[in-house]
């Protein structure tokens, strides 16, 4: 695995991909954070971010399957997959490899944000006027949302050579289970159905951390769908008879 994670991270910062994709999502997340007037923490007024934790994750639904599409399909595509797993490390310890380095590139892109922070303790009034542990939170739910993400590009990179359409699919599926769980309990009213749909949602989950009291049971959930789609992604690299 410690050499599969090598090689991802060598990849990713000997091209321009990891650097572009971390200057898109600044830049992206920096425009509508203090430019755009509509989202401007300047014009709210308030030593808040709660608009950064909630516009992140839409950004986040596009880039992170953007950074991993090409991580398996181009492996298969050029054949270097086969000739990867003839080698002593484990189908686990390949999807495990990639993940954790792309998970790293996620923690990494998430890094300078830090400064939103910085500058709005600083400008508060008094100085400190803001909810760190809502702060906290919500950072701690934005990593593990982006494990979920980035668990779920890697399947599907795993199930298509193509990476535009792996693209597309992880999109679609990081979408369904942030938004789409979510949206659909409003038509199934009141019930029990509707209540454990929006438990399953993912934004129900990452809300609930950014509230500032950690609950275990966010993080488990979290961790084991994250889990889940790494075991799908390593049994579509198991050979079939």
């Amino acid at each position: 695995m410690g050499a599969i994670f090598r090689k991802e991270i060598n990849q990713f910062f000997s091209s321009p991909i990891a650097y572009i994709i971390m200057v898109v999502f600044l830049t992206a997340v920096g425009l509508m954070l203090w430019v755009f007037p509509d989202t401007s923490l300047l014009a709210y007024g308030y030593a808040d971010m709660g608009t950064f934790f909630n516009l992140t994750p839409y950004v986040m639904l596009f880039l992170v399957p953007a950074m991993t599409m090409r991580a398996i399909a181009e492996e298969v595509r050029t054949g270097t997959l086969e000739w990867l797993l003839t080698k002593p490390v484990s189908r686990w310890g390949v999807v495990g490899g990639k993940f954790l380095a792309n998970w790293l590139l996620v923690a990494l892109t998430l890094l300078p944000t830090l400064l939103y922070y910085i500058t709005l303790y600083q400008l508060g009034n008094p100085p400190g006027n803001i909810d760190s542990a809502s702060v906290t939170g919500s950072y701690i739910g934005l990593l593990l949302l982006g494990g979920v993400f980035v668990a779920i590009g890697l399947w599907a990179s795993s199930i298509n050579e193509n990476q535009v359409v792996a693209f597309v699919l992880g999109v679609f599926f990081c979408f369904l289970l942030y938004v789409g769980l979510s949206s659909l309990t409003g038509l199934l009213g009141d019930g029990s159905a509707a209540y454990w749909l929006s438990y399953l949602a993912l934004d129900e989950q990452y809300r609930s951390l950014g509230r500032g009291l950690i609950d275990s049971r966010n993080v488990i959930y979290l961790l084991s769908l994250t889990s889940v789609f790494l075991w799908l992604t390593t049994y579509r690299l198991t050979p079939r008879q």
